[in-house]
């Protein structure tokens, strides 16, 4: 099992103070230095999001890391003409392409791949022509799936938000439709990864899906590394999925 890690929030740490004065040399967080410690602690990949409104990560911190930070690097971005031109020019190794709303704290759901077809079939081609391998974020719902494999994705990311929000019977039925989803990806030849609201507390519950190649996670090691440092973080994250049969 692959662990990429979302580092959006050390930015969101760093533009709570230094939104405006970036060229400060006074600037902290580090952005490559918080991706350079989540790979001492084990990540596969280095997972961040350049927003259209760019609230954390900036267009420069993206280049920083791609240039000086010896792991992959997956792209979350908007599905947009401004978007694809920043994305070709970034070279990143995998982008995921999510839903976006000003409005929203967070990424709130999947992306409707089924409802924007045509768009997206000349988007994904043009990432893949230039080699980054596409990913879509969608809802575990099969119409979801079929359509992100009719616009060429060879890899899907199922968002576990609803799943790790509710518990007991509509924690299990929530799993029920991520299993779903994840059988039904696989047989369309789909690699399947998970994100969104994954913590060391619901791992077990997410190890009943199967064919997952890829976790991505984000606010919960942020939040630990917070009492334990990033590394250390990492490494217990590592640990803990390695507990379960993926």
């Amino acid at each position: 099992m692959h662990l990429g890690v979302n580092i959006d929030h050390v930015a969101t740490l760093r533009q709570a103070r230094y939104a405006t004065m970036l060229d400060s040399h006074n600037v902290e967080p580090d952005i490559v230095a918080a991706a350079r410690a989540a790979q001492a602690g084990g990540a596969d990949s280095i997972t961040l999001h350049v927003r259209e409104d760019r609230r954390h990560m900036q267009d420069a911190d993206a280049f920083a890391v791609r240039r000086e930070v010896a792991l992959p690097l997956n792209l979350e971005m908007g599905a947009t003409p401004a978007m694809l031109d920043f994305a070709l020019r970034l070279k990143p190794d995998f982008v995921c392409l999510v839903p976006e709303r000003r409005e929203e704290i967070t990424t709130e759901g999947g992306l409707d791949v089924a409802g924007h077809l045509e768009e997206l079939r000349p988007l994904v081609a043009a990432l893949l022509a230039n080699g980054s391998k596409v990913s879509m974020f969608i809802d575990p719902e099969a119409e979801q799936v079929r359509a992100s494999a009719a616009v060429g994705a060879p890899m899907v990311e199922l968002h576990t938000g609803r799943f790790a929000n509710t518990l007991g019977e509509e924690r299990a039925a929530e799993t029920a439709r991520l299993i779903a989803a994840a059988e039904l990806a696989h047989s369309l030849g789909i690699e399947v990864h998970a994100g969104h609201g994954i913590q060391v507390g619901n791992l077990a519950d997410l190890a009943a899906v199967p064919h997952l190649t890829e976790l991505n996670i984000g606010h919960t090691i942020i939040c630990r590394a917070i009492f334990t440092g990033l590394t250390e973080a990492v490494r217990e994250m590592k640990s803990a999925i390695a507990q379960y049969q993926w």
